[in-house]
């Protein structure tokens, strides 16, 4: 027993020796340094009374015009700030969930934010999720395995039926069960609405009817901001369920604006902050100092090199998607639409070992397709599907899976021509998965799925 404290006592002094920086002074030359100043700068007695009474005078007034000018407010009408970005989601009063006010009487200069984070708190939710993963022993033999995981969501809508929170697609992807829990404790069951994984965005929805009353009274929707207008050196609130313990706040500025952070797969642009977003904060808030969402914090594209770089999706970049998101429906196989292709991701390392853009490229063509009908031609890079950027296969079927049979879209493919890829926008009016899947031969319609690979460029997943 004594042994394993004293094991424990020295492994405790070999931590702080190891991250405690205790500098060496010779304390003679200190000792005389400090010696021949007060020889050199002696004052009569009589002079220190009124020159310590001038200096504090100076100080108190700086002091003052200090206070006086970081606490001033930027608009003195106290006028109360709207959301900038409009999502169609219904009239918060609708269902009695109220939506977040925003006072312009807060000032950038201010280092207390209790009262926009007292505003805001109810508005943002904790979520938990439990998930099926497949685990191998050592014997080689395979057994499912329940995982959990937690991150967080921002009320941003709501209508007759439900209560719609946005959240990162890493937090609910491949989720058995979402939970969510408001700002009062009060917990819910939730549904996946709809994810885009390229964006890294999901919607899930709470059923109004699952709610109580006091809860209703209780949450906010979000105000949102305008991300593009948003300043390197201003002030930022981060909010989120760190580590799953529940909901915490960071404070920090804008590091930096569009910064470009690559994945494995791809590249995304980025707000970037010093406030400390750690696991669980993912889908949480990140704040202006007026309480406004200016980005939906990330934890997936966070650095484990370097301390003080978080991210977090710009708002002004998510909202068209969430509108998708909010807007899904369910479609029934016979209703879903087609395109016609056989593709393949083009991904970051793909894309500097040749050249060529992030996104789709398209293998080949099926014949009399939507896609061959429209004009798109085996070696074409799709970039953009209906003014969605597109970075993979997967994403590309996200976007399908959302489409009805005879609508028209437009894609925007980039295509080699003279040794340089150019830009073209197509429309093309979607053909029925389930007429192409009856007309195609077996070796082309087997699979669904995207097949990935780094090392080349080849067929892939049929669409």
């Amino acid at each position: 027993m004594n042994n394993g404290m004293n094991n424990n006592q020295e492994n405790m002094e070999n931590y702080e020796n190891l991250y405690s920086y205790q500098p060496t002074i010779d304390t003679t030359i200190v000792e005389e340094t400090i010696q021949d100043t007060k020889r050199k700068r002696k004052i009569p007695g009589f002079v220190k009374v009124p020159v310590a009474a001038i200096a504090f005078g100076v100080i108190a007034s700086l002091s003052f015009q200090a206070v006086q000018g970081g606490f001033s407010s930027t608009n003195g009408s106290g006028q109360k700030f709207e959301t900038n970005l409009n999502i169609d989601s219904g009239t918060a009063s609708d269902a009695g969930v109220q939506k977040v006010t925003t006072d312009s009487s807060t000032s950038n200069g201010a280092t207390d934010v209790s009262q926009v984070v007292e505003n805001v708190m109810p508005s943002i939710v904790s979520i938990d999720s439990t998930s099926v993963i497949q685990q191998q022993d050592m014997f080689g033999r395979v057994y499912n395995q329940e995982a959990t995981g937690s991150g967080s969501g921002i009320i941003i809508g709501q209508n007759d039926k439900e209560v719609l929170v946005v959240t990162n697609n890493h937090v609910v992807s491949g989720a058995k069960t979402v939970e969510v829990t408001f700002s009062d404790e009060s917990k819910a069951n939730a549904e996946v609405k709809g994810t885009d994984s390229g964006a890294d965005l999901a919607v899930i929805s709470i059923p109004l009817s699952s709610l109580t009353e006091d809860t209703k009274n209780t949450i906010r929707v979000a105000t949102l901001g305008d991300s593009d207008n948003v300043k390197v050196g201003e002030m930022a609130i981060a909010i989120g369920n760190a580590l799953g313990y529940g909901q915490s706040v960071t404070v920090g500025y804008i590091s930096a604006k569009d910064r470009e952070v690559a994945t494995e797969d791809y590249t995304m642009k980025l707000l970037q902050t010093d406030a400390a977003i750690n696991p669980g904060n993912s889908g949480g808030a990140l704040l202006d100092s007026q309480g406004r969402v200016i980005g939906i914090n990330s934890v997936k594209y966070a650095s484990e090199k370097v301390e003080s770089m978080g991210y977090a999706i710009p708002i002004t970049y998510a909202v068209p998607i969430i509108n998708d998101l909010m807007s899904k429906v369910d479609i029934s196989e016979e209703e879903q639409a087609y395109l016609g292709i056989t593709g393949q991701d083009v991904t970051s390392t793909i894309s500097e070992r040749y050249g060529m853009p992030i996104g789709v490229y398209v293998g080949q063509v099926s014949e009399k397709s939507p896609a061959s009908e429209a004009g798109l031609h085996s070696g074409d890079v799709i970039t953009s599907f209906n003014k969605r950027e597109v970075k993979s296969m997967s994403q590309l079927s996200e976007l399908l899976s959302n489409r009805k049979a005879g609508e028209k879209v437009e894609i925007v493919v980039n295509r080699l021509i003279d040794g340089s890829y150019q830009e073209k926008t197509l429309s093309v009016k979607l053909g029925s998965k389930s007429e192409a899947s009856s007309s195609q031969s077996s070796n082309q319609s087997s699979s669904d799925e995207s097949q990935v690979q780094d090392s080349q460029v080849q067929p892939g997943n049929g669409r």
